[in-house]
């Protein structure tokens, strides 16, 4: 088939899962899709999140930037107003891609209202999940530590500081800063009660890790090791911080971006005016939103379509959503996860081999196609496209054969059944999940590009996805429109892609 086209200049790039879907990936289809064009991509904008959102783009591992990074006739790579920042977390990003001659700087903007993290969020985040697991005794939540929802906290609490502080005096930057120490090491020797050992650990503990995800640039020599040593920052007394250091530090890398600084909003409506694309990137998914998700496991931020909005401060107008999802499920952390396939199965054996956070690393756990969130995702946010990742991960292979699944309802103990994703989570966790079963395939699919040329079974594996999320989203009064599987991805290359699906109503009948 030939591919509709966009509904929209605005188009959202969201997750329909617990995230990790390969939101990343969608970024350059999109812009080669409309190439030259009048219409063509101009802006990509992050829409939410910070660091702790990894997207992978043509090969290229990004946490901060967009991943319009790795096209070089994107005009504007933008963080909008929605966006948490650490200013040194963009320059250990910037450089050392760079230096690998991807251009950055150049067209990098950050709006004014872009929030700034700090190190004190990323105390703060640490010492919440050592209250959590040490004062109240609960599990773990898995926090990146890389301080979002302590950053979100402050804008909420009405202390944020923004972008256009690295605009106004080093002192006047310097005094904030000094406040929101104060609030943070108040919290943590108070509130949290973290010990003095504990908190001396914090420092050590970012050292490590930092060290470790910046490895490639320390080798490449684009920075010292020295540069993400935090113990600098630790006083000479427990609960206390080198204000000096801090300051000096945060103030170096935020002012150097002061041409970077501007009102995204008017990028953004030029770029419309002019006919072009402007792509949002949300860094988190449906189900990880912040009124919508399941607490402790959601994120600080809003998630979905609607924010693209408010992050680049614009009316609401038409937006096109493409909802991106993986052929199997992943999570992190303490979710509920219905879905979760046995750990002493093969195929959970085998994806868990190539399912790390990009961001942090943690081993994901893995599960069954879950079509019941990504059809809830369908009724009460709308996608006009899907994109589906990951078909050929699924391929007999090794001792793996036999019959794979997608979960079509819930059933509580009574037998009750449930077509969505009841919003209470003490119902939720007592439920179970109904599949539907189908054969799987031999033979390695990584080199297809026709969907009529994958097997049998992948296709009407493929056709039992999208028609698992249709019933549940409209149930047997289909809509005229129909969500289509515009992009399904059979390998982690940008070329591995099949863009001839059928459309959905035909994809039905199979």
């Amino acid at each position: 088939m030939s591919l509709l086209p966009f509904t929209s200049q605005l188009i959202a790039d969201v997750g329909i899962s617990f995230g990790d879907e390969g939101k990343g990936r969608l970024i350059p289809e999109v812009v080669e899709e409309l190439g030259g064009s009048v219409a063509r991509v101009s802006t990509v904008l992050k829409v939410n999140g910070g660091a702790n959102s990894g997207h992978t783009a043509g090969g290229i591992k990004l946490n901060l930037l967009p991943a319009g990074v790795v096209e070089s006739s994107v005009s504007y790579l933008c963080l909008g107003a929605g966006v948490v920042a650490d200013p040194r977390k963009i320059w250990w990003e910037t450089r050392p891609l760079e230096r690998k001659g991807y251009t950055i700087l150049s067209r990098l903007r950050i709006d004014e209202r872009t929030l700034v993290s700090d190190l004190t969020h990323r105390l703060l985040d640490l010492a919440w999940e050592d209250y959590r697991v040490n004062v109240i005794h609960e599990e773990p939540r898995g926090s990146t530590g890389r301080g979002i929802t302590p950053a979100y906290q402050d804008e909420v609490g009405q202390w944020q500081i923004c972008y256009a502080d690295f605009l106004d005096t080093r002192e006047a930057y310097a005094r904030k800063l000094a406040q929101r120490a104060d609030r943070a090491l108040l919290t943590i020797r108070h509130v949290c009660r973290v010990s003095a050992q504990t908190w001396s650990s914090f420092f050590d503990k970012l050292t490590a890790a930092e060290q470790r995800a910046n490895a490639e640039a320390i080798e490449m020599g684009v920075f010292a090791k020295e540069e993400f040593d935090f113990t600098r920052f630790r006083g000479a007394e427990p609960f206390t911080l080198n204000l000096g250091a801090l300051t000096e530090a945060y103030w170096t890398a935020g002012s150097a971006l002061a041409r970077n600084i501007v009102e995204v909003r008017e990028i953004v409506l030029g770029e419309i005016a002019q006919g072009r694309t402007i792509i949002g990137e949300f860094g988190q998914s449906y189900w990880l939103d912040k009124r919508n998700g399941f607490s402790p496991n959601q994120t600080a931020s809003h998630t979905y379509a609607p924010e693209i909005f408010e992050s680049a401060g614009i009316p609401a107008q038409p937006v096109h959503i493409f909802g991106v999802a993986k052929a199997y499920d992943t999570k992190v952390g303490t979710h509920t996860f219905l879905t979760q396939m046995d750990e002493a199965h093969p195929l959970s054996r085998i994806l868990k081999r190539i399912e790390f956070g990009t961001s942090t690393g943690r081993q994901r756990m893995v599960g069954w196609y879950d079509a019941v969130e990504k059809g809830d995702a369908l009724r009460y946010g709308g996608y006009h496209d899907l994109m589906i990742n990951k078909l050929d991960a699924l391929t007999y292979a090794e001792d793996w054969s036999g019959d794979l699944q997608v979960c079509v309802a819930y059933e509580d103990a009574s037998g009750k059944r449930y077509q969505h994703v009841p919003r209470n989570e003490a119902i939720r966790r007592t439920l179970h999940p109904v599949y539907e079963k189908h054969p799987g395939w031999s033979g390695d699919i990584s080199g297809v590009r026709r969907f009529g040329d994958l097997p049998e079974n992948a296709r009407r594996y493929v056709a039992a996805m999208v028609r698992g999320v249709v019933r549940v989203a409209y149930g047997d009064a289909l809509p005229a429109r129909l969500p289509n599987l515009r992009y399904l991805g059979v390998g982690p290359l940008p070329s591995q892609l099949i863009k001839d699906v059928p459309p959905t109503a035909e994809l039905l009948k199979l």
